[in-house]
C-alpha cells in the first residue's frame, strides 16, 4: 500500500528562469523521463513551486511504498541539487539549492494526495 508523503525545497532562481525547470528535474529523477504512460514508476508525484522574488519554495508530493520513501527523496534532492536542466527547446535553466527537507501534508493537499495514493 503506498502513503503520500511531502518534500519542500527552496531555491534560488534568478529571472527569467523557468519555474517548472526543477519540477521536470524531479520528473526526469523518479520516472526517467517526461513523457510516460501512468502511473509514474516509481512515485506518483506533484510538484508546484511558488516564486518570491529570486527565491522558489518548490513542494513535491509523492505516494510510494514506505520502504521506498528514502530512496524517493534521495532522487528528488539529488535532481534540485544538481540545479540545471536543460529543457526540450534547448534553453538551460539554472537555479542553486540553498534547503531541502522532508515536510508534512497541509490539509489542503489531502485530496491531491489521496488521487496520488491511487494512481
Amino acid at each position: 500500500m503506498r502513503e503520500v508523503f511531502a518534500h519542500e525545497a527552496t531555491i534560488v532562481m534568478e529571472e527569467p528562469g523557468d519555474v517548472r525547470a526543477p519540477g521536470a528535474a524531479v520528473t526526469l529523477a523518479l520516472c526517467g523521463s517526461w513523457e510516460h504512460e501512468p502511473p509514474c514508476p516509481l512515485a506518483p508525484h506533484h510538484t508546484s513551486a511558488d516564486r518570491r522574488g529570486d527565491r522558489l519554495h518548490v513542494r513535491v508530493l509523492f505516494a510510494t511504498a514506505p520502504e521506498a520513501e528514502d530512496d524517493v527523496r534521495r532522487r528528488i534532492d539529488a535532481a534540485l541539487a544538481r540545479g540545471t536542466l536543460e529543457g526540450p527547446d534547448g534553453t538551460t535553466t539554472r537555479w542553486r539549492l540553498v534547503h531541502t527537507a522532508p515536510t508534512h501534508l497541509t490539509a489542503e493537499e489531502q485530496p491531491h494526495a489521496e488521487r496520488l495514493r491511487h494512481a
